[in-house]
């Protein structure tokens, strides 16, 4: 492998909470950018829109030059891979259309230059609280997305924005606690499947880079939403870096 690939998370573009939402994207699309030249492929790894919903025959205003950006790194032949997350569930075929992207949904095990990832956002991985599990049901089920759909926009855009806005201010700022669930998960699973080099996950918005076995590591991404976080692998190792752009 001549060139990096590059595994990024949780950029949550649109939220409520930033003061800035449009340098928010800006400073994405300025990472993107830096890195058009450099990168092999680019794994999004969920919640990379905090909000999303493509209607039948319309979609959402808002991340232009974000969605400029992706389109512009796609045609340039990188391969992109975009994995859907807990608020950017409701991709359909718009993007991956548009943008020349690819879209997963779940979990993806796959060789890189010879090192084996398990990739997934993460937010369905471990023991999670039935309430939970209960609610992502229900988003992913196809009779509630339709009933959904069938809702003004004007209506489930603002009720989707506060509700992420809750989900944000109610979130459990204790690393070791949040991290437990996939940690568990991933110690288990390694056990059966030493071929796992790697396991890239998002969600947490924390950073941690843990060793699982003498030969394989567990990496959750962070967010960009104040880390600005972000991991490299160069075909031999990966590492954790944090971007740091040119206005700062």
């Amino acid at each position: 492998m001549n060139k990096p690939v590059y595994f990024l998370s949780d950029f949550h573009l649109g939220a409520r909470y930033f003061s800035n939402p449009k340098e928010a994207e800006r400073r994405v699309v300025s990472f993107l950018d830096s890195i058009k030249h450099n990168a092999s492929e680019i794994y999004l790894m969920g919640d990379i829109l905090d909000y999303w919903y493509e209607y039948k025959c319309v979609v959402p205003k808002g991340h232009t030059r974000f969605f400029g950006k992706i389109a512009e790194l796609s045609d340039l032949g990188i391969k992109i891979y975009w994995f859907i997350g807990n608020h950017d569930i409701w991709i359909y075929d718009y993007l991956p259309e548009e943008l020349g992207i690819t879209v997963i949904d779940g979990i993806q095990i796959k060789e890189i230059s010879g090192k084996t990832f398990f990739l997934n956002h993460g937010d369905a991985i471990g023991r999670r609280k039935v309430s939970f599990r209960f609610i992502r049901s229900l988003f992913r089920n196809k009779a509630c997305q339709f009933l959904y759909s069938m809702l003004p926009s004007c209506l489930t855009i603002p009720f989707a924005h506060k509700w992420s806005s809750h989900s944000r201010a109610s979130e459990n700022s204790n690393s070791a606690e949040c991290l437990r669930p996939i940690s568990d998960f991933v110690k288990e699973y390694s056990a059966s499947h030493p071929e796992v080099d790697f396991y890239i996950f998002g969600h947490l918005h924390i950073v941690a880079d843990e060793a699982v076995t003498d030969n394989a590591r567990c990496i959750i991404l962070g967010d960009w939403i104040d880390k600005f976080s972000y991991a490299v692998y160069d075909g031999k190792d990966i590492s954790i870096q944090y971007y740091k752009s040119p206005t700062q």
